[in-house]
């Protein structure tokens, strides 16, 4: 059997023979020998273009300094790294970019986790050496996901090159010259006004400032200090593989136990789990997948968990919205379940019910304050109880914001003991959990409405062929004789791919499962900063994990379900359902 092998070339870095395979640049050779080459505008896998020159070094030969990051290591090269020539420009790249950074880095939610503030302290940059050039621009705070300041910006592309390569949104882009230079949208406007979906994957990739979350940790700890309110808290599958992370632990820390004793530390007043309202969308969604193959619906019906995802279809492919599943996501089920058939058994009022998410994606906070997210208020309505309006969900936080919460109250998390979630909302399957990987809701899925269709279980709970980081993974199940064909995709560039296929007549697919993240939601956009592929799949590892270690793994078999279908809801796609559950989406125009 041929063996593909890659040739290695010679060179010498810093007195020391280094072998590296050919096509390796500078930066990839130094690295791969244990070199730290500093870095601003590369970041493996998103962008590499040279802009910031913080990763130069000296080429024997060369009549100047070398960009390391896109420079071909070459047989025979001589590199310097860390010589007094190399040292100077370092630091005056860093001394520059600072020259026009606002200095209010003690009050910027990235203090701390700053890569410019970083370099600077890695060049011993002590004092601003430059005046400033550039005029002060003002943030763009009209949103709800994304915000953005670009007296922040360094220019990096970092953000330019994942809204364009990664989602092929194209929301930014550069614009203006010289001094004029800047990361915006098209005619400036804001980005609430632009083709961006509120993924926040620049977020996770800006070194700086100038692109993060809307923070809204303090309305939440006002809310949770007014006496006068019941506040609830839920937490998304992926939190648990990736706030230990967020706290200093190692990445793919498992830390369900933990996350339920510190949110109870915040003085919560119940601590639930969005994994619960994950069971019930299958339950939903499963039965929509049935019913839409047994009435000859609109076919392949899309899952519709994503809402940075659901905003992608609802401005570039408005004519295949009839494909999205009606289903509301699991942050939305659980908001309108928990001011309806929560509140109804605790006894207390809905309208003074605060629900709080904790999600790993900036995206849900733009979801929790569409003007259709308001059904369990809608629901009251009809049932005679005036109130003032109020959404289902208040207050969507990412991982980033919960582990700033948990630093503010001193908590320490590490040596918190493992703590279960309340009941009723609290309860979970294995299914659930696997929600936070890209093909764990298509697993999910098929583990229950398989079941349901042919009255026995799957013949291995495990769909290893939907899972993984491809970008597009297949799967042919054999359904009671039926050959039914699935897709995943993760990234709105293959959400694409998918979505082409259907718009052509050309898609085999029965149902489809779209993530807007990489590799889904553990890879969202309000995880930790700096991602790569290696976290991400340490993250996904603890899911699993999770997944195989629980009693119960399919969302059928979650008791706490099936008591709120015969307390209250009666049958998935029911008339309680559709009210409660269920949604429809339209043309966005920008």
């Amino acid at each position: 059997m041929n063996q593909i092998t890659t040739a290695m070339i010679q060179l010498t870095i810093d007195g020391r023979p280094v072998s590296t395979p050919a096509g390796s640049t500078i930066l990839e050779a130094c690295r791969a020998s244990g070199i730290k080459v500093p870095t601003l505008c590369h970041l493996e896998g998103v962008s590499s273009n040279a802009s910031c020159g913080l990763c130069v070094v000296e080429v024997e030969g060369a009549k100047s300094l070398v960009r390391s990051c896109v420079q071909a290591a070459a047989p025979g090269m001589n590199i310097r790294t860390g010589g007094a020539r190399v040292m100077e420009a370092r630091r005056t790249v860093v001394e520059l970019l600072l020259a026009n950074h606002p200095e209010n880095c003690l009050s910027c939610l990235r203090n701390g986790s700053c890569e410019l503030q970083a370099m600077a302290e890695l060049m011993g940059v002590r004092n601003k050496a430059f005046p400033r050039t550039k005029k002060v621009t003002y943030p763009d705070r009209v949103g709800w996901g994304v915000m953005r300041d670009n007296d922040k910006c360094i220019l990096c592309g970092r953000c330019v090159a994942v809204c364009r390569e990664m989602q092929s949104v194209s929301a930014i882009d550069f614009i203006g010259r010289g001094v004029r230079s800047r990361v915006a949208p098209f005619l400036d406007k804001p980005l609430s006004e632009s083709t961006c979906v509120s993924c926040g994957q620049c977020t996770v990739v800006c070194p700086t400032g100038a692109l993060t979350e809307r923070d809204e940790t303090d309305e939440v700890f006002a809310a949770i200090n007014d006496p006068s309110l019941t506040v609830i808290v839920q937490t998304a599958p992926a939190i648990r593989a990736s706030l230990g992370e967020a706290l200093g632990m190692p990445a793919g820390s498992l830390v369900t136990g933990k996350m339920a004793a510190a949110l109870r530390r915040l003085d919560f007043d119940h601590v639930f789990d969005t994994q619960f309202s994950a069971d019930l969308t299958i339950m939903e969604e499963g039965s929509e997948l049935l019913s839409r193959l047994a009435n000859k619906g609109t076919l392949p019906m899309i899952t519709s968990c994503s809402p940075g995802w659901i905003s992608f279809i609802e401005t570039f492919y408005p004519a295949l919205l009839p494909h999205l599943s009606t289903c509301k996501s699991p942050q939305q089920m659980f908001g309108s379940i928990a001011k309806t058939y929560w509140a109804q058994k605790a006894g207390v009022d809905p309208s003074k019910v605060v629900v709080v998410s904790i999600m790993p994606c900036t995206a849900k906070k733009f979801e929790a304050k569409r003007p259709e997210m308001r059904s369990a208020w809608e629901w009251w309505q009809k049932k005679g109880k005036k109130s003032a309006p109020y959404f289902d969900v208040d207050f969507a936080l990412t991982t980033r914001e919960l582990a700033r919460m948990i630093k503010r109250a001193g908590i320490d998390f590490t040596a918190l003991p493992d703590e279960q979630f309340d009941d009723p909302l609290g309860s979970s399957t294995g299914a659930a959990t696997i929600f936070g990987a890209t093909g764990g809701v298509m697993e999910a899925a098929l583990r229950t409405a398989y079941e349901v269709a042919v009255g026995k279980p799957l013949p291995s709970l495990e769909l290893m062929a939907v899972r993984g980081f491809e970008g597009i993974k297949e799967a042919t199940i054999d359904v009671g004789g039926t050959q039914l064909k699935v897709a995943v995709a993760h990234t709105l560039k293959n959400a694409r791919v998918v979505l082409d296929g259907i718009a052509a007549g050309t898609s085999p697919y029965a149902f489809v499962e779209i993530m807007s993240c990489p590799g889904g939601c553990l890879g969202g956009g309000g995880q930790p900063v700096a991602p790569n592929w290696e976290k991400r799949e340490l993250r996904r590892t603890a899911i699993y994990t999770e997944d195989r270690g629980l009693p119960l793994r399919k969302s059928h078999e979650n008791e706490s379900v099936k008591a709120l279908y015969t307390e209250f809801l009666e049958k998935p796609l029911g008339h309680e359902s559709h009210l409660l559950l269920h949604t429809k989406y339209t043309q966005k125009t920008v």
